[in-house]
């Protein structure tokens, strides 16, 4: 499949309009079906679908679960389809169309959620459907759901604060726990189940059209998770069952302390050990609602930085050797085809392309990053592409195009990129140089974000990183998809022979 030439769009579920707060798997998501079609784009990639909560900013990277689903994805449309929801109930969620104000969007879906479940209960729509969900997910909804109920019980800074019993999942209060608590584990089921519904509609439709969906997995998971709590073996924790370790990066020409992120380290000896199944289920996982997936930072599949717990920056890490050739030769017995495209980001290392390679997974190209110092070697300059790479125009922590041309470009890059393009870019324009560069480049897959397909600045960014405020909000505006913006973008995409 990601040897093909193509392309497509960038644009996560939150961004699609809707009146409902937030974008959501209803109608406005098979409208967007429908332009990528008019575009002729064949690929549609998210951001990973996972909870979000308000604590941890709303990131989408950063989730109490690995295997869940955003819940506040759900279309009430969709509901009100299945006579869950009434057709008062839907409207009067309806409201403005804005950028995304999570603590309305968590009180209007939670209220949703619950007068869904009340009407299940009364009627048990759909019961054969919501029994055979749960049989065949078990293997990690029920902690999931033992999780969040827990979880709002008590209502403490992390799951190992918790009374030691349930901290250590001790079996019988497990099941007295499970059993006292059996109707708000079984509304968790169902919430899950309700998102399931709705995108297997969706991922169908998908199909349907000719449009692949590309997934977002990020490597590392958080400490205060199910997988964590319920796999504390899997990873390198003290007796406390605390981290020893955190994740992050070493000091860069972009930051003299580096990057500490915090995420426990795994225990690749103890996954080994275990023939990787964890690894094996969560990429099975995935790749039951995807075509393909996207990992963040698959450097530290072939190295990690392990930071000591108690350091306070990243600078006093060190490199740990990660068995990434035996985990994904483990992989590939186990699956027909490995799908995946390795976020390769920033300093790379040799063992890194090996493992690429090895593979056959396409690293990522990003063109607004080829305008660094002596950009004529840069690996992002288009000239110097590979056909096993994914080509964009920037990433979901990238200012959109037109954001970085008017605010962030430097007078070296403005220089560069007047010699490479041979004239003056309007800044107008500079959306549609840089999409044609990237469409013509020898990459296999190009991938636009809808914020530089639209032209918009940088109001439009979705993330800036190392900040936790005005992230994840944006959206598209309805009308802003128009036929003249499919019609230009299907002519290019021809035209390069994608």
């Amino acid at each position: 499949m990601l040897e093909n030439r193509a392309s497509g769009i960038l644009c996560h579920i939150s961004s699609l309009p809707s009146p409902f707060g937030i974008g959501d798997l209803g109608p406005e998501a098979y409208r967007f079906v429908d332009f990528l079609v008019r575009s002729g784009q064949k690929f549609w990639q998210v951001l990973p679908i996972n909870p979000t909560d308000l604590a941890l900013a709303n990131s989408p990277y950063s989730t109490e679960s690995a295997f869940a689903f955003n819940t506040l994805f759900i279309s009430p449309d969709g509901l009100q389809e299945d006579g869950l929801l009434a057709r008062k109930d839907v409207e009067a969620m309806r409201g403005a169309e804005s950028d995304v104000d999570y603590a309305a969007v968590v009180s209007s879906k939670s209220a949703m959620l619950a007068k869904a479940w009340e009407v299940y209960q009364e009627r048990r729509v759909g019961l054969r459907a919501f029994e055979q969900f749960c049989r065949e997910n078990s293997g990690w909804l029920d902690d999931y759901v033992l999780f969040v109920v827990l979880k709002r019980r008590f209502r403490l800074g992390s799951w190992s604060e918790w009374p030691a019993e349930y901290r250590d999942r001790r079996k019988d209060a497990m099941a007295d726990f499970a059993r006292d608590n059996a109707r708000l584990l079984e509304a968790q089921k169902f919430y899950q189940f309700l998102f399931y519904q709705q995108w297997i509609r969706l991922q169908n439709y998908c199909s349907m059209k000719g449009v692949a969906l590309i997934g977002d997995m990020p490597i590392y998971v958080n400490y205060d998770s199910v997988d964590v709590w319920s796999h504390p073996e899997f990873f390198k924790l003290d007796s406390n069952r605390r981290p020893s370790v955190v994740a992050g990066v070493p000091p860069d020409y972009f930051s003299e302390d580096g990057q500490r992120w915090g995420n426990p380290v795994y225990d690749w000896e103890r996954l080994a050990e275990a023939g990787f199944g964890w690894w094996g289920d969560r990429l099975k996982h995935g790749l039951a609602f995807f075509d393909a997936i996207r990992i963040d930072h698959f450097r530290a599949f072939a190295q990690c930085w392990e930071i000591p717990a108690s350091e306070e920056t990243a600078r006093n890490g060190a490199w740990r050797d990660v068995p990434g050739v035996e985990l994904f030769s483990t992989l590939a017995k186990r699956f027909p085809s490995l799908p995946i495209i390795a976020e390769d980001l920033g300093i790379i290392t040799q063992d890194v392309d090996d493992l690429k390679e090895q593979f056959g997974f396409p690293g990522m190209r990003v063109m607004l990053f080829a305008f660094h110092n002596e950009y004529k070697k840069s690996r992002d300059l288009p000239d110097n592409y590979i056909p096993a790479s994914v080509a964009y125009t920037g990433t979901h922590d990238n200012n959109t195009v037109r954001g970085w041309y008017r605010y962030d470009v430097t007078p070296l890059e403005q220089k560069n990129m007047l010699e490479y393009f041979g004239k003056e870019i309007k800044a107008e324009d500079v959306h549609w140089e840089l999409i044609f560069r990237v469409l013509n480049s020898v990459s296999n897959l190009a991938i636009i974000p809808l914020q530089d397909l639209l032209g918009l600045g940088r109001e439009a960014r979705m993330n800036k990183p190392s900040t936790v405020k005005g992230n994840w909000k944006w959206r598209v505006k309805p009308g802003m998809m128009s036929s003249l913006v499919a019609e230009k973008l299907k002519k290019m995409t021809i035209k390069a022979g994608r």
